[in-house]
């Protein structure tokens, strides 16, 4: 059922309420519907709230001093993070790159959600490993990305990113190549890992590569989640091309920060009610 917004919620905050948040460049509500929909459902005390930080560092401090339980972390602030926290686990060790904050009495762990997420969607949907890869973007995702598509066995891969000196160093630790643009580059499996398409930017209505190269791919996966029809989304649909959205990795990347926080494992029963209901 949906989470009550009026007397019900007003009574079942308390003192003893905990606080989860996200912190992104720009907030959406999917992650603030998502769980605030689960704690409802299965009677957690608990609160969720996005927040666009002015100061990542106070930002950082206000989630150790206050007590808060944990904080997703959103572009621009994945890699940030990582000299403000206390223990660093695998997932996010791995790729130099944050998405999820729990704090333990004080105690600041990072992990990498999306990591996981992306890898269990390319085994989900069949995704080919025979097929060489081209990943857009260098930043916090894209590592997030690059490693989960190694980790899955697709071995020919290229990242396509404007910025030398983040994009050759990632192409280099996972074995693939490095271009500025798709020159020579094989399109095989497309994977957005930039902020182009996201709705409220810039280039809320560009794709983030040519025409051409993407009505050429054999799968398009796009991570921005707003909207779930990116241009590049409805550009592979058009074409017949088969997808992998971001809302899918938003919701499953979501659950699992939901059972970091909480300590409870939803269904996947739940998991879909409370994903449709994040973008109703």
């Amino acid at each position: 059922m949906p989470w009550g917004y009026g007397e019900e919620m007003l009574e079942r905050i308390s003192k003893d309420t905990r606080l989860c948040i996200s912190m992104s460049g720009r907030p959406s509500n999917i992650g603030t519907r998502f769980h605030n929909y689960l704690y409802e459902e299965l009677d957690l005390d608990f609160v969720y709230k996005a927040f666009a930080p002015v100061n990542i560092e106070d930002a950082v401090a206000g989630i150790r001093g206050l007590g808060i339980r944990g904080a997703g972390v959103s572009m621009p602030f994945k890699e940030a993070v990582l000299p403000l926290v206390d223990v660093l686990h695998d997932s996010a060790r791995a790729i130099e790159s944050v998405n999820t904050i729990v704090n333990d009495d004080g105690v600041l762990h990072a992990y990498n959600t999306d990591y996981q997420a992306v890898s269990d969607l390319l085994v989900e949907h069949g995704a080919d490993s025979a097929l060489p890869v081209t990943v857009v973007g260098s930043g916090g995702m894209a590592k997030a990305v690059t490693a989960a598509l190694r980790h899955n066995g697709f071995t020919d891969g290229t990242i396509v990113a404007r910025n030398e000196d983040t994009g050759r160093p990632l192409a280099r630790k996972y074995g693939y190549e490095w271009r500025a643009d798709t020159r020579d580059v094989a399109p095989g499996l497309i994977v957005n890992a930039t902020p182009i398409g996201m709705a409220g930017g810039a280039e809320s209505g560009d794709l983030p590569l040519p025409h051409d190269f993407v009505a050429a791919a054999s799968t398009v996966f796009d991570v921005v989640a707003v909207p779930p029809d990116t241009p590049l989304v409805r550009f592979a649909r058009e074409h017949g091309i088969p997808v992998i959205t971001g809302d899918e990795v938003i919701a499953l990347q979501a659950a699992l920060q939901f059972e970091l926080y909480t300590g409870v494992t939803p269904t996947r029963e739940q998991v879909r009610r409370a994903s449709e209901y994040s973008r109703s």
